[in-house]
């Protein structure tokens, strides 16, 4: 594995911005739905990513030995995997994906109305 950098990271979190602005100009829902699938993964979409990475952080300071024992501390601690917990709570968005893709698989012709629900 590369050597993990800010700029890596960086260019992971450009690359879903980049990912937000396409899906904005209303693309073809089901090429959309390709492209987010992958991140909304029942088991290693984002959010079980996130929390994971939430988590070891939290594991990571309080282990460190430079790490300033203390209140100040096990509330950050505490908060990052409360995050944690709350990130991978939403690791059921895959359903969502399902609805689409049931939805999309009934979907009629374009000629026959549609347009903007709502």
């Amino acid at each position: 594995m590369p050597a993990l950098t800010p700029d890596t990271i960086r260019t992971a979190t450009e690359t879903l911005a980049d990912l937000t602005d396409y899906l904005r100009d209303s693309p073809d829902p089901v090429k959309a739905l390709a492209l987010v699938e992958p991140l909304l993964d029942e088991y290693t979409g984002l959010p079980v990513q996130l929390a994971d990475t939430l988590r070891a952080l939290a594991r990571a300071v309080q282990d460190h030995p430079h790490t300033p024992c203390g209140k100040a501390t096990n509330l950050v601690v505490d908060e990052l995997r409360t995050a944690a917990w709350e990130l991978t709570d939403q690791h059921t968005l895959h359903y969502a994906l399902d609805d689409l893709r049931v939805l999309y698989a009934k979907t009629p012709s374009p000629t026959s109305g549609g347009g903007r629900c709502r």
